[in-house]
């Protein structure tokens, strides 16, 4: 039966579990040692891959520690204790290093396995909860992920345990992250969907307008032209080129809201090579979103010509493209 209790007292569980959680976590920065940096060695070495497995909420855990290894530079990847006593610790090898998750070091299903891992003499390192334990005797390197208690009232569902046994995790990743020189680009190229890879692989190249595409008109070219090109294109602007198709000047929809407010024009008779803005800003190809994203915005312009070595109009970018690829 669901007990009736009020507002502020669900908040202050929620707060205790926060506290409790906290508590804990900031008490393992003092069990960073020369353990945890053994176990930093065995990974740094290992020329295979860094096999994670544990049971039950430890698996759970273990499976984003894994994820995250994998994503920073480690290679990882989780084994299921109990389906690694049915084949699965086939894919285990010399090469590798185990990394086994277990508050009580006492779980079965990894007790089962622990012969073999051991008859492959890859380096067995045990994140739990007593040391003193089987697991904890059988492993090269144990780092102490115990707790004064768990933030369930109840003592019995795993909740400081598990965020312990996280942050662990994620001291590893971190460590190994750094001695391994690993760079944004180098996460960005594992995220290649998500808005870091968006900011750091996509180029300029991938979103520009080409060919027949881009706006363009010579500067003989009437302005009544040049705003028919630009109607007809939609980039809110006409790039103005040479005979040989170099980029003279540019002219936009904010130009002709300014030459409109310095009184009549007659867009029949005025030539474009008269209102332009002649020096514009150009890019080069490859150029990453991102950068070109920073110049519109450092400039407070939404367009940029494309050209080549010999100032060639090659394509055109304007910010809805940005917007469009997620680089905004």
């Amino acid at each position: 039966m669901t007990r009736t209790i009020d507002n502020q007292r669900l908040c202050e569980l929620g707060r205790a579990v926060i506290d409790t959680e906290a508590g804990a976590v900031a008490d393992l920065a003092a069990r960073i040692d020369e353990g945890f940096a053994r176990a930093c060695r065995f990974m740094l070495a290992c020329e295979g891959r860094v096999v994670v497995t544990g049971m039950g909420k430890s698996g759970h855990v273990g499976g984003k520690i894994a994820a995250t290894l994998a994503s920073t530079g480690t290679p990882a990847f989780f084994v299921h204790p109990g389906e690694a006593s049915h084949g699965d610790l086939g894919m285990i090898t010399a090469k590798d290093v185990v990394l086994a998750l277990s508050n009580s070091g006492e779980t079965e299903e990894i007790l089962t396995i622990l012969p073999i891992i051991k008859r492959l003499d890859v380096p067995l390192v045990a994140l739990t909860g007593q040391p003193r334990s089987r697991l904890g005797q059988a492993a090269d390197v144990v780092l102490d992920v115990s707790v004064a208690k768990e933030a369930c009232p109840l003592g019995l569902a795993p909740t400081a345990s598990t965020t312990v046994t996280l942050a662990m995790g994620d001291a590893l990743a971190v460590a190994l992250l750094e001695a391994r020189g690993f760079t944004a680009q180098d996460f960005a190229l594992s995220h290649p969907a998500g808005a870091l890879g968006r900011r750091l692989l996509l180029r300029i190249d991938d979103l520009m307008h080409t060919g027949d595409a881009v706006p363009r008109v010579d500067e003989t070219a009437a302005l009544s032209a040049a705003l028919a090109e630009m109607s007809r294109k939609g980039l809110g602007m006409t790039v103005v080129v040479d005979n040989e198709e170099c980029v003279t000047g540019i002219f936009t929809d904010g130009d002709l809201r300014r030459l409109l407010d310095h009184g009549e024009v007659n867009i029949q008779t005025i030539v474009i090579g008269e209102v332009m803005k002649r020096g514009c800003l150009t890019v080069r190809p490859g150029l990453l979103a991102a950068e070109a994203l920073q110049i519109m915005d450092s400039r407070r312009i939404n367009a940029l010509p494309v050209v080549d070595t010999d100032g060639r109009l090659v394509g055109a970018l304007n910010m809805h493209d940005l917007l469009r690829a997620g680089v905004v």
